[in-house]
Formats: structure tokens, C-alpha cells, sequence
């Protein structure tokens, strides 16, 4: 899973690693709880460890009814995880979407340098940030997640 974002004077003097590019790719699914259509915007982005990125994900609902959803994620490779890091998130809040709503949920994160450092890291060139929405439901908690 993915860590939480540093505070911003971190963030600031953090240095690109250059010669690194890691190639990030996106994936959307929604449980069979929830009637709604979701998906990235864009299928992949290339960043460097050290540099934020900003990707979107869209999210309708097309039923006439509002409906109340919340996002789970992870990290392929699992590895990877503790190196990436959500700085803005929609995910474990809920969003509530009245009838054919449409709205774009962004996702600013970084890769952290010391990825570049970690030799388990070495051959890892890709890696992907995957979503699932389902229906909130009244007193529902969602497990949140940790690197352990």
C-alpha cells in the first residue's frame, strides 16, 4: 500500500532522480455493490523518483438516484508500495454522486527517491495504482491500509 505524503518543505527539497523513469499505470474497478461507471483518464504517465505527478480518474453515476461511494487502492508490485506516496487522494472518503453526476478525482502523488536506492527496487520500471470503488453503507469501516 501506498504510504502518506510528506509535509511540503519535504516535498520542496526533495531531488529528482533523472535517471530513473518509472512508468505508472492506472486501474479502475468498482464492486458489484455500486451501479457506477469509473475509470482513469489517462491509461499511464512516466515520472522520475522525486517529482509529484498528478493523474485523474472519473466517476458517473448513472442511475436516478444519489449514490455513496468509497475507494479502497493498492500498489503492484506490493514492494513498491512504501515508495509511492499520495499527497491529495480521494480514497476512504466518501463521495457522494446524485443522479448522472459526472466528476474527475485527482490523485497527486510522488514516487520517493529512496526507491532509487533500494536494490529489491533495481529491475522495477513499472508500477500501478489501482482503485475499487464499492457503496458506502450506514457504520461501514473500511480496513485502511500500512505498509508493514
Amino acid at each position: 500500500t501506498t504510504g502518506a505524503g510528506h509535509g511540503s518543505e519535504q516535498i520542496e527539497r526533495m531531488e529528482p532522480v533523472r535517471d530513473r523513469v518509472i512508468r505508472v499505470t492506472f486501474n479502475a474497478d468498482v464492486h458489484s455493490s455500486i451501479q457506477w461507471s469509473f475509470k482513469p483518464q489517462q491509461s499511464e504517465i512516466f515520472v522520475v523518483p522525486g517529482e509529484t505527478a498528478l493523474a485523474f480518474y472519473k466517476a458517473k453515476n448513472p442511475t436516478d438516484k444519489p449514490i455513496i461511494g468509497i475507494s479502497t487502492y493498492n500498489v503492484i508490485p506490493f514492494e513498491a508500495g512504501q515508495y509511492f506516496n499520495k499527497i491529495q487522494c480521494f480514497c476512504f472518503e466518501e463521495q457522494r454522486l446524485n443522479p448522472q453526476e459526472e466528476v474527475d478525482m485527482p490523485v497527486f502523488f510522488y514516487i520517493d527517491p529512496e526507491f532509487a536506492e533500494d536494490p529489491k527496487m533495481a529491475k522495477v520500471d513499472l508500477i500501478t495504482l489501482s482503485y475499487t470503488f464499492f457503496e458506502a453503507k450506514e457504520g461501514q469501516k473500511l480496513p485502511l491500509p500500512g505498509y508493514q
